[in-house]
């Protein structure tokens, strides 16, 4: 598993592209790994035939573990690849390949450089024996042309890689072995491995093993739970991913940044006018113009008057940081849970480059394409809650943002306008700050800037 970069130590194989047998050459992609932060196409350092895959999808593997084997032109020599198809690969430092030991030891990767040979052990077995398999057990070419560091050696071809499961208490003190697919197949029937003898050579649980367990489970180890209707049962799903670093992220922010939540209600009926007559005309026709835009641009105009709403924290170095460009993060939903890519520098762009960054980012996000690099160095947030028409609510700010601004449903409503009742396009939004960066008068401003912006547009001309 390479190092993916933004200090990531693991990442879960969603699927392969490839199969044992099969001829891949450099750059080919091979497999779709997902991070904390993105879903990442891996591509191949080396060209040859697929040996063996040695990591299941699913499964969480550790930065530097073997995944793939392939078995090169040339037996035994890992950089068997020709040097003009080697070329787009090597490493920026020490001219070393992907795959191969640099200057320093360490052992060149996609970004970055992975551990130094000899600095990763795996785990230890049942009486403190090692886990990996003998070098001697697997082909030469094989054995050198894994993409990880050359000292964890994969498993043989003959007897599949045992991991043992986390210790979760039970019956007795060692931890069980069983294969990642058993592993797999004992989560999603929510069997604890340690409540399971194991018939396999050396004591391993089999997949059979596993099955016989649902059917016929041990009275003491296992209570009778009550039995729920056909496609009524529970559902577990491992906390991993983009929502294990999402929740991470949000408690961390919800329990250090002392947070203010204010309220404002707008009349946007003439910013909705604007947009009207703007689709009408031919430099927004070809443009998908929506609310959201209005109010990325209300939003990096008025934080040049509210320099505080654009800050960081560093409480290490005693300083507040007052960010000189609006790297604007937007909430976006994808199926695999709620990623913030970035518009960088968007206080740069006019209204048709950040709806054409919206467009953009958000297509990307859906895709899963989003690089981790986009969802990083972020400094203010919008999440617009309004397209699930949500009308409002108390966003959580981003961890080192000073502020977050939550964008509720663009409807009709009463509205009293000269003294008269009327119906107005009317938004409310919402502003969470950080009390440490950002005080009551400040916030207020911001999002009273903010609302003025969406009620005349004509404001701006003034500022």
């Amino acid at each position: 598993m390479p190092d993916v970069g933004e200090g990531l130590t693991e990442a879960e194989i969603v699927s392969w592209r490839v199969a044992p047998g099969d001829t891949v050459t450099v750059n080919q992609i091979v497999a779709e790994i997902e991070t904390a932060k993105a879903v990442v196409e891996l591509p191949s350092p080396y060209a040859g035939t697929v040996g063996e895959l040695l990591a299941e999808p699913g499964v969480t593997i550790e930065v530097g573990t073997p995944i793939i084997a392939i078995e090169t032109a040339e037996a035994g020599s890992p950089a068997a690849a020709p040097a003009a198809a080697a070329a787009p690969v090597a490493a920026a430092e020490g001219g070393a390949k992907i795959g191969e030991a640099g200057v320093d030891g360490r052992i060149a990767t996609l970004v970055g450089y992975g551990p130094r040979q000899g600095t990763v052990a795996r785990r230890p077995r049942r009486g403190g024996a090692a886990a990996a398999a003998p070098a001697a057990a697997r082909p030469a070419a094989l054995a050198d042309a894994a993409v990880a560091p050359a000292e964890v050696e994969p498993p043989a071809p003959t007897a599949p890689a045992l991991v043992p499961d986390e210790p979760r208490g039970g019956r007795g003190d060692l931890v069980p072995l069983a294969n990642p697919p058993v592993r797999k197949l004992a989560r999603d029937l929510g069997v604890d491995l340690r409540q399971v003898t194991g018939t396999g050579a050396g004591g391993v649980i089999t997949r059979e093993d596993v099955q016989t367990f649902t059917t016929d489970p041990d009275p003491v180890a296992a209570p009778a739970a009550v039995a729920a209707a056909p496609g009524r049962e529970d559902r577990r799903e491992a906390i991993r991913g983009v929502r294990k670093a999402t929740a991470a992220a949000m408690v961390t922010s919800a329990f250090t940044a002392p947070h203010v939540t204010e309220f404002l209600s707008v009349d946007v009926t003439a910013t909705m006018d604007l947009r009207d007559r703007l689709r009408a005309g031919r430099e927004f026709r070809d443009v998908k113009l929506t609310p959201l835009a209005f109010v990325a641009k209300a939003v990096c105009l008025a934080a040049k008057r509210t320099p505080s709403i654009n800050a960081t924290w560093d409480g290490d170095a005693g300083e507040i940081v007052y960010h000189g460009a609006v790297h604007l993060g937007i909430a976006a939903a994808t199926p695999r849970g709620l990623i913030v890519p970035k518009i960088r520098d968007a206080d740069l762009l006019d209204l048709r480059g950040l709806a054409t960054g919206l467009s953009e980012l958000t297509a990307t996000a859906r895709s899963g394409k989003t690089s981790p690099a986009d969802l990083t160095g972020g400094t203010f947030t919008i999440t617009n809650v309004g397209v699930f028409g949500v009308d409002t609510g108390t966003p959580i700010i981003n961890p080192g943002e000073a502020a977050i601004l939550a964008v509720g449903a663009v409807k009709p409503m009463p509205w009293v306008v000269d003294g008269e009742l009327a119906v107005r396009t009317v938004c409310q939004l919402s502003l969470s700050f950080d009390h440490r960066l950002v005080d009551g008068e400040q916030g207020s401003r911001f999002l009273a800037d903010v609302g003025a912006l969406l009620e005349d547009p004509g404001v701006a001309l003034t500022w």
